[in-house]
C-alpha cells in the first residue's frame, strides 16, 4: 500500500470512529431524557393514588367546598390523561391547575380546625406537599436532560448524525401561569 491509500484510511477510521463517539453520545442523552421522565412519572403516579385518599378525607369536614374538592379530582383526571398519552405539554399544563387547586384546597382547610387536627389529613397533606417537592425537584432534571439533548442534537458536527438518524427533540415540561400566579386567599374565604 502506498502512503496516500494509508492516510486515506487512517482519515477514515478517525471519521468512522468519531462519528460512532457522537452517535453513543447521543443514545446516552436520549436514555437520560427517559429515564427523568420515569423519576417524573413514578412520582406523578404516587400523588395521582394519594389526592383521592385526601379528597375523601376532607369531604367529612368540607361540607360547603364542593366545587374545590371537584377542582384537584378533574385536575388529577387531567394529569392522568395527559400522562397516560405521553403529552408533556398538556402534563404542565393539567400540573399547573392540579397544583393550584392543592393550594386553594390547604388554604381553604384552614379554617376547619378539625380538619386541621385530622391525623390522616396532616399525614396526607405532608406526604402529598413531600412529592410536590419532589417533583419540582426531578421536573428540574428532566428539563436540564431535555435541554441537554436538544443542544447536541442541534450543534455541529452531531447534527449531522442526529439528522441522518432521526434523533428528535424533546419538549421541556413546563407549568402554566396559573401554577405560577399567587392564590387570592381572600376570595377563598370571602
Amino acid at each position: 500500500m502506498d502512503t496516500s491509500t494509508i492516510v486515506t484510511l487512517v482519515i477514515l477510521a478517525v471519521l468512522i470512529g468519531y462519528a460512532i463517539l457522537i452517535y453513543n453520545s447521543l443514545v446516552a442523552l436520549k436514555h437520560a431524557v427517559s429515564q427523568a421522565w420515569s423519576n417524573i412519572d413514578v412520582l406523578l403516579k404516587q400523588r395521582h393514588d394519594e389526592l383521592p385518599k385526601l379528597v375523601e378525607t376532607c369531604k367529612q369536614y368540607m361540607k360547603h367546598e364542593r366545587e374545590t374538592l371537584e377542582r384537584v379530582m378533574q385536575a388529577r383526571s387531567a394529569v392522568h390523561d395527559a400522562q397516560a398519552r405521553g403529552d408533556v405539554g398538556g402534563l404542565g399544563e393539567a400540573e399547573g391547575v392540579l397544583r393550584l387547586g392543592l393550594g386553594q384546597l390547604f388554604a381553604v382547610a384552614e379554617a376547619y380546625p378539625d380538619l386541621k387536627a385530622n391525623e390522616s389529613f396532616r399525614q396526607l397533606q405532608t406526604r402529598i406537599s413531600a412529592l410536590e417537592n419532589s417533583i419540582a425537584d426531578r421536573r428540574e432534571f428532566y428539563n436540564a436532560a431535555v435541554n441537554n439533548n436538544n443542544v447536541r442534537i442541534e450543534q455541529f458536527p452531531d447534527l449531522i448524525i442526529a439528522r441522518l438518524l432521526n434523533f428528535k427533540a424533546a419538549e421541556l415540561l413546563e407549568f402554566s401561569e396559573a401554577e405560577k400566579a399567587d392564590v387570592n386567599l381572600g376570595s377563598l374565604f370571602g
